[in-house]
Order: structure tokens, then sequence, then C-alpha cells
């Protein structure tokens, strides 16, 4: 198949809309996250590209309602009002809960529907219900869902797994406590099975493969660093994305066994005029009309 290159403008990616999904709920610590977190530098490299960055974290404003969604470390307290109490007080405990959180899920998803793709990182030890939610409207809306699984181990369980050889006591605890966690090593970072049919073959990725990139951005160490480069990452998102500003990527055919045109990308070619935009061209497979 001959690969066409745009040859309007050099940035495919110039004006596109990315949504950063991924579990904010249930990580080790919410403040780390929002500030060390991955999300930073993705989206410092996506803005690079003239990309709109949606993330969660840092909520855009929505105009005649101030403030609506926003989400943070206070969103943590607001859970202690939850209660499985039977009764019209716990009924309306419930409701409070379900509310409050309301304008956020209402806005995380409408910035879902607004992008033209979006990148999750899904890490298999961490519990997640948005992050499905916002993959599956995604992908019902036939869009690219750029999806990082990295390898998934504990060093410091192994070791002091190996420091209480010999401490039967010991050992038989760490080993309930793996059962009751529970433990689940993924040191090849594989993702869902329901994951793959639902994203596709072609979009999953080990690492983000930050390390290429540091000096150019000037990003600060932090502890996914030491993560990504305790190995080798044979699929990295960065580089993807990178390629992807030049040229948009293929997908593989079972049916006619090889790469064919990858349609998910629909990324439209407007420009904006005064009175807002228009479309400026119109492509087809012969170029442009």
């Amino acid at each position: 198949m001959a690969k066409r290159k745009r040859n309007r403008r050099s940035s495919l990616l110039s004006g596109a809309r990315a949504y950063l999904s991924g579990p904010m709920d249930f990580v080790a610590d919410r403040a780390t996250e929002k500030k060390y977190g991955w999300r930073n530098r993705v989206g410092q490299f996506l803005r690079h590209y003239g990309v709109t960055v949606f993330d969660p974290w840092n909520k855009p404003q929505v105009l005649g309602l101030h403030e609506y969604g926003r989400e943070g470390e206070q969103t943590d307290p607001a859970k202690k009002d939850w209660t499985f109490q039977d009764t019209h007080a716990g009924a309306r405990s419930r409701a409070k809960c379900s509310g409050h959180f309301w304008e956020t899920m209402h806005i995380d998803l409408r910035m879902v529907d607004t992008s033209d793709f979006i990148i999750a990182y899904c890490p298999t030890n961490i519990y997640s219900v948005g992050t499905p939610h916002e993959i599956i409207i995604c992908r019902q809306q036939r869009k690219p869902v750029l999806f990082v699984s990295p390898p998934v181990v504990f060093p410091t369980y192994d070791k002091l797994e190996e420091h209480l050889l010999g401490d039967k006591k010991g050992t038989d605890l760490l080993k309930k406590l793996r059962d009751e966690i529970p433990i689940k090593k993924n040191p090849d970072g594989i993702p869902s099975l329901w994951y793959m049919p639902l994203v596709g073959g072609e979009n999953f990725f080990d690492g983000f493969g930050f390390a290429k990139y540091r000096k150019k951005f000037g990003w600060k160490k932090i502890p996914l660093d030491d993560k990504e480069g305790a190995r080798k990452l044979r699929r990295p998102l960065l580089p993807f994305i990178e390629k992807v500003n030049e040229e948009l990527p293929p997908k593989w055919d079972n049916r006619l066994k090889k790469m064919v045109r990858n349609d998910d990308w629909l990324l439209w070619d407007l420009r904006m005029k005064k009175g807002g935009a228009e479309l400026a061209a119109i492509y087809t497979a012969e170029g442009k009309v």
C-alpha cells in the first residue's frame, strides 16, 4: 500500500485534540500523581506538536459554569459521606456522594467526546472504572485509543520474600497478604483480553519512552523514569506519536493479511476565519479536491 503524506502542512497533529485517560482514584497518592504523574510530560509533548490537551487533573474552564467538575485531592473527603445504611438518611448520603461527582463525570466524558483520540495509561494492578468507561466511549465513536500497558512488578515484595526465607510464620503471612491485596505480577504488561479487540492490536504500547526526550523538554527525574529505565521498551508511545505527526499509522487486516489504511484517524482539516472555522479542503483517495 502506497503511503501518502499530507502536503498542505508539515504537522498532522496541529489542531487535533487529545484526552489523557488513566486511574486517578486508586493511585498511591493523588497529590503526587497530579504534580509528577505521566500526564504532565505527555501533555507537554503533545502541545509541542500543536495538540490541544484535555487533562482531567486540570480541567478547562466552562463558560458560564465557574469551577464546574473540578477534581483533585479534595475529592477524597467527599467519599466519607458514603454509607450502605438502608434508611432514608443513608439514601440521602448516597445521593449526595453521587451528585457531588456527577459534574466531574460529565465534564470528563464531554472531553472524551470532544477529543480526536485519547491516550490511556492502564497498569493492570490499579483498579479503575472511569478509564474503561472513557475508552469504551472513544471506541464506540471509532476514535483511536493509544493504550499504555506497562509491566507490573513488585521488587520490594520480592526482596521481602527473599528476606523471610527460613521464617515460616513471616512467609505464611506474606503469602496471605499477597492473596488479600491481591498482588499479581504482570512482567510482560499483557493487557486484559477484553481490551485487545476493543482497542485494536496496533495501538498498544509497553511504556512512554520518556528517556529519549528528557533533555529536549527539560524533564526532571520522576519515579516512572526508574521503572522504564529498568528494561528495554519494545514499543514506546512517544516515538509513535512523533511519527503520527508526519504520517498516519496503518493497521493490520486479518482478512487481507497485510497492513491497510487506518480510518479511525479522522483529523479535521479546518481553517480558522473570522466568525469560526470552515472546511478548508476535501481529501479523496485521489488527493485534494
